[in-house]
């Protein structure tokens, strides 16, 4: 059997994955697949980094708006999408490249099987929100403290399903979560990763969240707001979102809202980097070094196809 091939390109927020990306799906005829559990949301622009659109129109972007922010898309959700996409665009001659920094997805659908997680028991879930967050969480501090370090105390819905697995398997999520299994003959992979030193990197994602601000996220966040969206929804308790949301509450100015984004963001992509480095098959590159990367990918490629032939 002839395994799909897929490059994929890792890396904190604010890193620079986007650029290389363009540059290699360019040269190579790749279609994008948005590995990013934010960029999924409609109307959440601003906030989330998504490419330009006329990024977008040029180059085929799959998995980028297409749930509205009180529609739930889960993990098992994006295995699903992500398998069918590969199959698709190697149909059709392309090259998929997986490019975000959304770590689970890319555990869960490459490094280490879904199947391994219970389904939803919607009944036990019932039960567990019953308690209420706090109650919650601090059962999960309990049970399984390396989830709760990850997971927000208001994000409701990842604090019930690391609880449901807890329960169901008598196991902690974080277990499951760095127990790699075999991995799957299905897909020969790329691991190319992105980093800058830390000082480099929190200092553009400063900047970038400066940016955001200028482009309008004050007046997004509103728009859903004034849509009906519930500041509660997880879509909006991410960063970026949660903050500007507690702003608007009068929990805070608006400069100790973009304070706390600036902060929650550098403590997001530390928490990136602490998964990704422990995939010991990934070679690191600096975004700088744009023409090395592109060199490998063009080698691995040449590799395959003349395997193929």
């Amino acid at each position: 059997m002839v395994r799909k091939i897929i490059i994929v390109i890792l890396g904190p927020t604010a890193v620079g994955k986007t650029d290389i990306s363009i540059s290699i799906a360019e040269k190579f005829e790749c279609e994008i697949i948005s590995v990013d559990s934010k960029q999924i949301y409609k109307l959440m622009d601003i906030g989330t980094a998504k490419p330009p659109r006329e990024v977008r129109e040029r180059i085929p972007h799959h998995l980028i708006d297409i749930v509205f922010p009180d529609e739930i898309y889960t993990v098992g959700d994006f295995c699903v999408d992500a398998a069918k996409l590969v199959e698709s665009i190697s149909v059709r001659g392309k090259v998929p490249l997986m490019v975000g920094g959304t770590a689970l997805y890319y555990w869960l659908f490459l490094r280490n099987p879904i199947s391994n997680l219970p389904k939803a028991d919607h009944e036990l879930r019932e039960e567990l929100i019953k308690l209420g967050k706090k109650k919650l969480y601090d059962k999960l501090l309990e049970v399984d403290p390396i989830s709760a370090n990850r997971i927000h105390p208001n994000d409701l819905q990842r604090i019930v399903r690391a609880l449901e697995v807890f329960y169901l398997t008598g196991k902690p999520l974080s277990y499951w979560l760095t127990f790699e299994v075999e991995k799957s003959d299905k897909y020969e992979v790329l691991w190319l990763g992105l980093n800058r030193d830390r000082n480099e990197l929190y200092e553009r994602i400063n900047r970038r969240v400066d940016e955001m601000i200028s482009k309008g996220l004050v007046e997004e966040v509103r728009g859903l707001l004034d849509m009906g969206y519930s500041p509660d929804l997880p879509a909006l308790r991410g960063h970026g979102y949660r903050e500007i949301c507690d702003y608007f509450k009068g929990k805070c100015s608006l400069e100790r809202a973009i304070d706390e984004i600036k902060k929650d963001t550098r403590n997001y992509a530390k928490r990136q980097l602490t998964w990704f480095r422990k995939w010991k098959d990934v070679e690191w590159f600096h975004p700088d070094e744009s023409d090395k990367v592109v060199t490998r990918v063009g080698r691995w490629l040449d590799a395959r196809f003349k395997q193929i032939r």
